[in-house]
């Protein structure tokens, strides 16, 4: 007979407002799209008392603030994942940066005296967004395999990682942005096209999260990884996988990072793996594990959006807007502790 679980066998997955329980209460995710609305709200008028405009009636600042959590959007629905395992990501802003320099130096034209790699210029844009895409498959592919394989917490496993990366980056272009890229690649970084491929990826690993059996198991291993055990579920494999997948997805933001800006530099990314957690945490994913979708981080995505953009139209300095971010992301963690105690009792 087969080991592998059926969807049947495996725990279902505890996710807010799923169990017969919470079958009659609203969805858990309105009361996140609340605290957006809220903010928002509160810079409109905030707005109107300080600089004498509107903060949401102004379609080109939206869609500024859209185009600039997109990717960061990227990177949360990978840590998404990561933390309903029950783990922690540290190294997606690293991987964005490796990522960077490594398809824009595939992505230089030919008539650029130093090009990284002058027989490789002028490709297909597929090449370099395949490179960009396999650089961030290995770092995860080495997340997953420390964490699965070795016993080494997700937290010192990631920060190693991070710092990998980031050296790599350094060192790959030693020090000098990776710059005149193709128009092709570039346009992936145009216009509407990261909010685009943010969008397509939520949408996509909403549904895996919430219909497959892949998603059961994501669930299963951050809510009871012994149980998860006992069912049959190949553990280990599915870390290595879920990081994997993290990686992914960190490989494809530094894609599309590398291609707004028309430039590779290995000092792009910095803390975005920490916009990217406070995202998904702000959207209602549990950080012991479990419990979290995909629909309330892209809310917790527009939150962190709305906030910078709010603060930077009523003129607040940026050395207090990252001290709101703080407080914010400390309020939502104690917010979690307390779901979790209550949901004990």
């Amino acid at each position: 007979m087969s080991n592998t679980p059926s969807i049947s066998q495996a725990p279902s997955p505890p996710g807010p407002g799923t169990g017969p329980l919470h079958r009659a209460r609203r969805p858990p995710e309105l009361s996140i799209f609340l605290v957006l609305l809220g903010i928002a709200l509160f810079f409109e008028a905030a707005g109107w008392l300080t600089v004498g405009q509107s903060f949401l009636l102004n379609a080109e600042r939206l869609q500024i603030i859209v185009l600039q959590m997109a990717v960061i959007g990227i990177i949360a629905v990978g840590v998404n994942l990561v933390i309903i395992t029950g783990g922690i990501d540290l190294s997606s802003g690293s991987v964005v940066a490796a990522t960077a320099v490594v398809s824009a130096s595939l992505a230089q034209v030919s008539d650029f005296p130093r090009a990284v790699f002058p027989q490789l210029t002028d490709l297909p844009v597929v090449w370099p967004v395949a490179a960009g895409m396999c650089v961030g498959l290995m770092v995860g592919l080495l997340n997953g395999s420390l964490i699965a394989f070795t016993g080494i917490p997700p937290f010192i496993a990631t920060l190693g990682t991070m710092v990998a990366a980031r050296g790599f980056a350094k060192w790959f272009t030693n020090g000098t942005p990776v710059s005149m890229l193709t128009d092709d690649f570039a346009a992936i970084g145009s216009g509407a096209h990261p909010v685009i491929i943010f969008l397509v990826l939520a949408a996509v690993f909403h549904v895996v999260l919430r219909h497959t059996r892949f998603g059961k198991f994501t669930y299963a291993i951050g809510s009871n990884r012994q149980a998860a055990v006992v069912s049959g579920i190949n553990v280990q494999r599915h870390l290595v996988w879920v990081y994997m997948i993290a990686g992914l997805l960190g490989g494809i933001a530094g894609t599309v990072t590398a291609a707004r800006a028309i430039s590779g530099q290995s000092g792009m990314g910095v803390m975005y793996e920490l916009d990217a957690i406070a995202a998904v945490v702000i959207g209602g994913t549990s950080l012991a594990g479990g419990m979290g979708r995909i629909t309330g981080t892209v809310i917790g995505v527009l939150i962190l959006g709305v906030m910078t953009s709010g603060f930077t139209f009523i003129r607040i300095d940026a050395y207090y807007q990252e001290m709101v971010k703080g407080a914010i992301i400390v309020a939502a963690v104690v917010a979690d502790q307390y779901r979790n105690k209550k949901a004990r009792r």
